[in-house]
């Protein structure tokens, strides 16, 4: 309860005391009708799409998990469909698409489940063959 409400409980005697208890009730109301009035222009505004994409966007980008999670997906799906063009190409071979689609299917699978491991070797990748690459440039 807040003070207003505490003085106003108590025994009003005259009429004067009457009219103070309307008053602070009347600001009372007042006061809660423009806090009920900005809480209800906050949530209008976070129910936005531009605010609910921002929101997600800055819910993605602070986990980690989750953007490792994503992130695993998509080169999953990428290494899946390249590796579907590859084996069938311009083909009209059914066999070869279904065969193509079976491989992009488990290269999808296997890149989204194993992006630890791919990201080790692509880091192996850059610092040893690179690197030694750029070395023998260096030196000649």
């Amino acid at each position: 309860m807040s003070i207003l409400q505490i003085n106003i409980m108590e025994k009003i005697t005259c009429t004067a005391e009457i009219k103070i208890a309307i008053q602070n009730l009347e600001f009372q109301q007042d006061i809660q009708g423009k806090l009920m009035k900005e809480e209800f222009l906050i949530a209008f505004e976070s129910l936005k799409p531009v605010h609910l994409i921002k929101s997600i966007l800055q819910e993605v980008t602070s986990s980690p998990y989750l953007l490792d999670n994503m992130l695993g997906s998509v080169m999953g799906m990428i290494t899946g469909y390249i590796s579907r063009k590859i084996t069938v190409g311009g083909s009209h071979n059914l066999i070869r698409k279904v065969v193509g689609s079976l491989l992009q299917f488990g290269v999808t699978n296997v890149v989204a489940q194993h992006t630890e491991v791919l990201k080790w070797a692509g880091n192996f990748f850059m610092q040893h063959v690179l690197h030694k690459s750029e070395k023998n440039i260096s030196r000649r």
